[in-house]
């Protein structure tokens, strides 16, 4: 099964694996520039896997994703 990535990702990574998405640099996402990037960098995050693992990112969706049950 194919997945359709090519809203969230630049030109040039369209049709690429996922793997290899994973890989790339945060740029290669829609919406993000290099100078954007090269901030990310300074933080840490190379890649776009980097910033998927990223604690900060993975605790702000878990308060988001856990707000939504609060009464």
């Amino acid at each position: 099964m194919a997945i359709n990535v090519n809203k969230a990702v630049d030109k040039a990574y369209e049709g690429k694996s996922l793997k290899e998405i994973s890989a790339a640099p945060v740029a290669a996402l829609e919406g993000l520039s290099e100078e954007q990037g090269k901030l990310l960098e300074k933080l840490g995050i190379k890649t776009i896997k980097d910033l998927g693992e990223w604690k900060f990112a993975n605790w702000a969706r878990a308060i988001v994703e856990l707000s939504r049950l609060e009464e």
